[in-house]
């Protein structure tokens, strides 16, 4: 299945996902990574949404995917010096930030930690989404919480396809490993997932 042009007047799957993104659905589309089970950030009902369809635990926070940096700081309450680095080097790409939540964010979102995982993809839809959205779509992996991520939409539970709004199709991705999480919230940063960036190289750019 090729991979589907990423502007909205060419991708019909993009523009009925981003309409109902924007009525607060939750939809399934293809990142840099694997397949992505998304959301308005803003609407609680779809966080709550993701939540449930996954069967996640509501304790473990949703990541978001954003579509420039203007938009990571309306969200993060700070920008540190690290990030910028990290930003530099791996942004668009699969490295997530943990960054400290504006308090303007829902904590819901944040499952009440005050910390929110953010990361700029280098996905064309992924992109598409989040700029369509205002900035921001949530970004948890489309499977059920506990199983493989998927790189196919053939791999994706019947569940969760049945359970979505919306579904853009992107091939088999590349992604054979998730984003790599680094927290910055604290000093010096520390790994929270090991991912398709090594720590190692996040190490070197941070010199630490």
């Amino acid at each position: 299945m090729p991979r589907l042009d990423s502007s909205s007047s060419q991708n019909p799957h993009l523009r009925r996902a981003l309409s109902a993104l924007a009525q607060g659905g939750i939809a399934i589309y293809p990142t840099e990574t694997f397949y992505a089970l998304g959301g308005d950030p803003n609407s609680d009902s779809a966080v709550n949404r993701i939540f449930v369809l996954k069967g996640r635990d509501f304790s473990k926070p949703l990541p978001l995917i954003a579509s420039d940096l203007s938009a990571i700081l309306r969200v993060a309450s700070r920008w540190p010096e690290a990030a910028d680095r990290l930003a530099d080097a791996f942004w668009p790409g699969p490295l997530s930030m943990l960054l400290p939540a504006a308090d303007s964010v829902s904590p819901l979102l944040h499952a009440h930690t005050g910390r929110l995982a953010v990361r700029i993809s280098s996905h064309p839809v992924a992109e598409s989404l989040a700029n369509g959205l205002g900035g921001l779509i949530i970004s948890t992996s489309a499977n059920l919480s506990g199983e493989p991520a998927c790189r196919r939409l053939d791999e994706i539970p019947t569940a969760l396809l049945d359970g979505v709004d919306a579904v853009i199709p992107g091939g088999e991705l590349a992604g054979k490993h998730p984003s790599t999480i680094v927290d910055l919230t604290v000093t010096p940063p520390r790994l929270v997932r090991q991912g398709a960036i090594s720590w190692e190289a996040v190490r070197r750019t941070l010199g630490i």
